[in-house]
């Protein structure tokens, strides 16, 4: 997520490169880094890129975050701003662990950030300022669209978009099985297939009506579409969406959870 919303904002001109310095773990990964964007990029330099930027980006997995505070903690100050990309992470262990009064945000941007097309929700503490929100909404604007949302609606955020394009793109997967399976080339089943899902979220998008509108007006009686989903119905193509947004709401919860009593030591 880290390198996808870096490529993202600087592809978009939303950050220039040369205020950005960015951090990983390996020298390996900072050399391909490096590479890819043309920006300073080191390994294990967690404080000194602290140190030295006014906004401090956490885009690393929930379980890795509370340690990468407990090291920059000294360099965090109340001036900066402190966005965390990590699902199940509560907001009170991100206050705890940065040990000082700060405006700290909580992101939750999925993949597609790098083509411009994120969808980014957003909540913060109480000791951020509307100039800051704004700064901080307008970051993530310039690669997709973006939702506010309250603290406890994130894990729900997490298994609808966060984890969304993962469905989709099962969905696009096979909808080119389907027409390899039915005589069609690769490269046509899969353009087809890909721009049919781009057109369709557009349309949605543009039209502002209810997908189930939409829905009926490709729907013929007696016609191929009817058909398809009828049998799209019987397997309950819904119902398994549904409940798979469900059961990834529930577990990142259960995650969040286990995640503030490994870190408050209560496990």
């Amino acid at each position: 997520m880290g390198s996808s919303l870096l490529g993202g904002l600087l592809k978009t001109g939303a950050v220039n490169a040369a205020d950005v310095l960015a951090t990983v773990r390996s020298e390996e990964t900072a050399a391909g880094l490096r590479e890819r964007f043309g920006i300073p990029i080191t390994a294990g330099g967690n404080r000194e890129a602290a140190r030295q930027a006014d906004v401090v980006i956490l885009a690393t997995k929930p379980h890795i975050t509370p340690k990468v505070l407990d090291e920059i903690h000294e360099e965090l100050r109340p001036n900066q701003l402190l966005i965390s990309l990590a699902a199940a992470l509560p907001m009170r262990v991100l206050e705890a662990k940065a040990r000082k009064v700060m405006p700290i945000f909580r992101a939750m941007p999925n993949l597609p950030v790098i083509v411009e097309e994120g969808a980014t929700a957003l909540c913060w503490n109480g000791h951020t300022t509307g100039s800051q929100r704004d700064y901080v909404e307008k970051l993530f604007r310039s690669v997709g669209v973006v939702v506010h949302v309250d603290e406890e609606q994130l894990d729900a955020v997490t298994a609808l978009s966060g984890s969304g394009p993962a469905y989709v793109y099962m969905v696009i997967e096979a909808f080119i099985a389907g027409g390899l399976k039915m005589g069609l080339s690769r490269e046509i089943a899969t353009k087809l297939a890909e721009q049919t899902v781009l057109g369709a979220a557009k349309h949605v998008r543009q039209s502002g009506v209810h997908p189930a509108v939409l829905r009926d007006e490709v729907i013929t009686p007696g016609g191929t579409t009817i058909v398809a989903i009828h049998e799209l119905e019987k397997h309950g193509l819904r119902s398994m969406l549904i409940s798979a947004i469900e059961a990834a709401t529930e577990h990142a919860q259960e995650r969040g959870r286990a995640l503030v009593r490994k870190v408050e030591g209560h496990e």
